[in-house]
């Protein structure tokens, strides 16, 4: 049976450049990286170089970087910490309803704690407006929580026209870039974003690693304490092979940006004219131009989800009906709720994302595959 990973979105495989770049920090460099003594100053040696390829993809200060375990983490402490660093005076955080729930939740979490949250509302394509938010200030507006580029749709939000409110009015603004990075250009020098998350997976380097951007001056109480690891933001033993991991796969998607952004556009292209043009009843959700490349939401009429992820997966296919973290849930996506996106038991809203290894074959495949489903379907119904 043919086999097509077209979920890219979730999670990519770990490129053979990174594998073959962290093999050594296994077993024959392993030294503890707050050791003084030389085993444990080259995997600090090794960390910084690390550091210096992250912040060099986003163009600011290596000491700028934070590493930890996953967006997730970061996520959460960018909220948590950012929330109880201004504890006492249990101040106001603008959000979105479109946000990845490792920011929906923490902020739900920090209501619990008497934090004020309001939840701006999105178009049609999924984006906030720029006027709602400036309206939605308050005195007390200490955070701006609200992601670069949306995980299930791809719309990239206006984040220059949100970071200029926020910096016009001396607020924080926090971005999830975790879909952002690798696939469109980053410049956090010119860009006056406070803090940014990334994801090591979502970039072909392995799981269980991540980086966070923290804004010189910015006051994040720790989540975690033992240690002053990561100029005192994340304590605990770094890890270390990941970390170098992490590196080489931002600095390969930095090299390879230009030429991979252009190809996986004009195969996105491709993917959706057929998809729309030759199947009947299907609508494209997120922004038809202000969108990530790669990332395909399409709206299927007349099959419920559970027949066509089903038959999808049958067929080799791997796709998903929204974010990877609902775990086996293909329930209503919040963020096509949000869309007002019509749903209904007849309705399959899919998720495609292409990567790296996508070939035109391939998508040529999901789409023969998809009418072929929807007509046998069709036929099924009709006896």
């Amino acid at each position: 049976m043919k086999r097509v990973y077209i979920d890219y979105n979730a999670t990519t495989p770990v490129r053979q450049e990174v594998v073959k770049i962290m093999q050594p920090y296994y077993s024959e460099i392993y030294g503890n990286p707050s050791s003084i003594h030389i085993f444990g100053q080259e995997s600090r040696a090794a960390i910084e170089e690390a550091r210096w390829k992250v912040a060099r993809a986003l163009n600011v200060e290596n000491s700028e970087i934070c590493f930890n375990s996953c967006a997730t983490e970061g996520n959460n402490y960018a909220l948590k910490g950012l929330a109880f660093s201004n504890y006492e005076s249990k101040g106001h955080i603008i959000t979105s309803l479109v946000e990845h729930n490792s920011v929906l939740q923490p902020c739900r979490y920090l209501q619990r704690f008497g934090f004020d949250v309001t939840y701006l509302e999105v178009d049609q394509y999924g984006a906030i407006d720029p006027e709602a938010l400036r309206k939605a200030i308050r005195r007390e507006t200490f955070l701006i929580a609200l992601m670069y580029a949306n995980n299930e749709v791809g719309t990239i939000q206006p984040v220059e026209k949100i970071a200029q409110i926020a910096r016009e009015h001396n607020i924080t603004f926090f971005t999830d870039g975790v879909q952002a990075i690798g696939k469109i250009k980053l410049d956090l020098e010119k860009l006056p974003v406070d803090i940014f998350t990334l994801s090591g997976h979502k970039i072909y380097g392995p799981k269980g690693v991540g980086a966070m951007f923290i804004r010189k001056g910015s006051k994040l109480a720790s989540l975690l304490h033992g240690g002053g690891h990561e100029r005192a933001h994340r304590a605990g033993t770094e890890n270390v092979q990941g970390i170098v991991g992490l590196g080489e796969a931002v600095t390969l998607s930095l090299n390879e940006l230009d030429s991979e952004s252009q190809r996986i556009n004009e195969l996105t292209q491709h993917f959706i004219h057929r998809l729309l043009g030759e199947i009947p009843r299907t609508k494209l959700n997120g922004h038809p131009l202000n969108r990530l490349p790669g990332t395909v939401n399409i709206s299927f009429e007349g099959i419920s989800k559970e027949d066509l992820f089903i038959q999808l997966d049958l067929h080799g296919i791997a796709a998903s009906s929204g974010s990877a973290c609902s775990s086996g849930s293909i329930k209503p996506s919040h963020v096509l709720k949000a869309m007002r996106v019509k749903d209904s038991d007849n309705i399959a809203h899919v998720r495609f994302s292409l990567g790296h290894y996508s070939t035109e074959t391939e998508v040529n495949y999901v789409v023969d595959t998809i009418q072929h489903i929807l007509e046998n379907n069709k036929q099924s119904v009709n006896l």
